[in-house]
């Protein structure tokens, strides 16, 4: 680890296997929890390189007894988190309706920690178990076309981070690949960021990880999710090739709304909202989902455009599909048992 600090230290980058063996110390008994601290800090002040975000996602994600190790015709939509908007779940609530279009979906989250209510905290209150197996979340992909991986559940491996993490107190490399670290292998992702600095950073990410077809957005107002509040800035990653661009409401027909219109509350409260949404509740959840699980299809290549991707989720939602996917994953949880907290 030392070799790997001094150069980090200087302000070098490290290749993708030096990035990958650090890592991998990390794992071992001989670890210290002072030299994890040191190297996150070390990676944080000189900053990540898209290489480095590859590396650690690699290792992370190869030590997950979920990893499905061959691409798999799915797609996840997890932000980062970190915007301190204190919005609805968005990406939660979009996920269903993607999967009622038609898209499969393996939804990775965690529990609250920059909002008030984080993808598993919602979804609990809903009765979606937290505790899927690799086979619960392999039969609701193929049954239901959507599943929800529980982060803590699914990265077990990471407790020699988790703690290193908490006394540090300070942004780690950890707040920009939590997408990424996704155990199912995608073939598909959209994913938000808070920071739009991080836009070609996790595009490359994402190709270097073997994603065919991706989407990286930073909202208006610097949401981890693609916002009605003005410019929405978004790099598209197709086979390769990556393409900037701006998104505006009127762009794909929808009406503008300020933040604080998407606020959300508690898990009951979030809970409630996600229901009113794909009830078919229409007003600025409604029109938030729609943007997102738009973007989404369009990320899939269900949609050939963003503004075909938010028709499609439109009629997911309004035909019922939406609804349906969440009422069969309660449905199924209730025979798994609880076994995480």
């Amino acid at each position: 680890m030392k070799q790997y600090l001094n150069k980090l230290i200087k302000q070098e980058n490290l290749s993708l296997k030096e990035m990958k063996d650090a890592t991998n110390y990390c794992f071992t008994d001989s670890v210290t929890e002072a030299e994890i601290a040191s190297f996150l800090t070390a990676l944080q002040a000189k900053g990540e390189t898209a290489e480095e975000i590859t590396g650690i996602v690699e290792v992370i994600r190869s030590r997950s007894s979920f990893h499905t190790g061959p691409v798999m015709h799915a797609m996840d939509n997890c932000g980062t988190g970190g915007d301190q908007s204190y919005s609805f779940n968005i990406s939660t609530t979009s996920a269903f309706v993607i999967a009622g279009a038609g898209v499969t979906i393996a939804k990775h989250g965690n529990r609250s920690i920059s909002s008030k209510t984080g993808s598993a905290d919602v979804l609990e209150h809903l009765g979606v178990s937290l505790s899927f197996s690799k086979e619960n979340v392999e039969e609701m992909l193929q049954k239901n076309k959507i599943a929800f991986l529980f982060a803590p559940h699914v990265h077990a491996a990471l407790k020699p981070f988790t703690q290193v993490r908490k006394n540090l107190g300070i942004p780690t490399i950890f707040n920009a690949i939590g997408p990424l670290t996704n155990p199912v292998n995608l073939d598909t992702q959209l994913i938000g960021v808070y920071r739009k600095e991080l836009l070609p950073l996790l595009a490359e990410a994402m190709h270097q990880l073997g994603r065919r077809r991706g989407v990286v957005v930073n909202g208006a107002g610097n949401m981890d999710e693609a916002s009605l509040a003005g410019e929405n800035h978004l790099i598209i990653l197709e086979n390769g090739e990556k393409k900037a661009i701006s998104l505006y409401p009127e762009d794909v027909g929808l009406p503008s709304y300020t933040i604080d219109e998407i606020r959300g509350g508690n898990p009951k409260e979030n809970a409630e909202i996600l229901r009113n949404v794909l009830h078919g509740q229409k007003g600025s959840y409604y029109d938030t989902v729609l943007l997102n699980a738009g973007l989404a299809l369009f990320t899939s290549g269900e949609a050939e455009t963003i503004r075909g991707g938010v028709e499609l989720a439109r009629e997911s939602i309004d035909s019922g599909a939406a609804l349906e996917r969440l009422n069969r994953l309660v449905e199924y949880s209730s025979k798994i048992p609880s076994e995480v907290s």
